[in-house]
């Protein structure tokens, strides 16, 4: 009976406790003391995991300093019509790391790392270039970097006539006057203003890249 009044005066000790200092649970377990002549008494042993779980994805990673790349997209970061696109590529290319982006808008971009397409022409209309060296562009650009996403069925179609000559049309228009619908001066005013920018960069830099 005595060891029973005892046993009801300690205290309820939580099963399980939550650790202060980090976010991987603690599990507490019941365990009976040494023996002690009056009753049995519980300490909660805590047990913590130290196992952590590594994200499947890193945030910061979307493939394009992958060195495995399958085709690599030239595209206009300054275009916000164009960067919806990219943006979404990017998030596909998380699983994949197929694709290597490349911003042309960048004073960094390099026509000699490029298979020798300059800014000018780059802006003209979307080139991608495939990890053997070959430079695809328009519509064909956007079917092989689709491909590589797992959305090849969306520009599936534009493989075959008519369909691929009437989409290289509409393409082309778009191309023509991309700038002007997205607000943006026109090409011979962009080129201008990038000269500038290099000018200065290539004060610092003694290179110049075009």
């Amino acid at each position: 009976m005595a060891s029973w009044v005892a046993l009801r005066r300690l205290p309820l000790l939580p099963l399980f406790r939550a650790s202060s200092s980090s976010t991987t649970p603690a599990f507490g377990i019941p365990c009976p003391a040494r023996h002690s002549p009056r009753a049995f008494r519980f300490q909660v042993c805590s047990v913590h995991s130290e196992t952590k779980v590594e994200p499947l994805i890193k945030s910061k990673d979307d493939g394009s300093s992958s060195e495995t790349w399958k085709v690599k997209m030239l595209y206009d970061g300054e275009c916000p019509l164009c960067m919806r696109e990219v943006n979404m590529l990017k998030e596909r290319n998380r699983a994949y790391g197929a694709i290597k982006f490349v911003d042309i808008s960048s004073i960094d971009y390099s026509p000699k790392e490029n298979q020798g397409l300059d800014y000018e022409t780059v802006m003209g209309r979307i080139h991608a270039i495939l990890s053997d060296g070959t430079v695809v562009r328009d519509v064909e650009a956007f079917r092989r970097l689709y491909e590589e996403v797992g959305l090849g069925w969306v520009y599936a179609i534009t493989k075959y006539e008519p369909i691929q000559t009437i989409a290289s049309a509409i393409y082309s228009i778009w191309a023509k006057y991309r700038l002007q619908i997205t607000g943006r001066p026109s090409l011979e005013e962009v080129l201008k203003l990038r000269k500038e920018k290099l000018g200065e960069s290539c004060a610092d830099n003694k290179t110049c890249k075009m």
